[in-house]
């Protein structure tokens, strides 16, 4: 069980002294451990995934963007640019990032207006024929 609470303490480093006999104070008993730091706030799953989309851009300054991102944006848009982006040399992995997710969002959007389209020229077509003047 190496998960366990007892095994994120540390003992902390001190310097040897002669060891009073009795009572301790309260305040001192657990100067001898120390938890590990575990690096930050995370809670939520998209904060995890805004995290890990910034180290995977090397733009660790814009974390908070990532993390906005991932609430907001679709995953499969988001995940679909960072594949793209995984396969590329560029200098800014970020810019063509933010490019590629702007792509996929005008390409989803037209296919949605194209869909639109389509079913209001059939449903116009039937009309006619519903108030019998064909």
């Amino acid at each position: 069980m190496s998960n366990d609470l007892f095994s994120q303490f540390k003992p902390k480093t001190r310097k040897k002294t002669k060891k009073k006999v009795g009572f301790e104070a309260a305040g001192t008993l657990f100067d001898k451990f120390k938890l590990k730091d575990k690096g930050g706030y995370i809670t939520q799953e998209f904060q995890d995934f805004g995290y890990r989309l910034a180290i995977e851009l090397d733009d660790l300054k814009r974390v908070g963007l990532y993390m906005r991102m991932a609430k907001l944006e679709k995953r499969a848009i988001l995940e679909r640019a960072l594949s793209f982006i995984s396969d590329s040399n560029a200098r800014s992995k970020s810019r063509l990032f933010m490019w590629k997710v702007k792509q996929l969002k005008l390409e989803k959007e037209q296919g949605e207006v194209d869909n639109k389209k389509k079913k209001t020229s059939k449903s116009n077509g039937n009309k006619g024929i519903e108030k019998g003047l064909f």
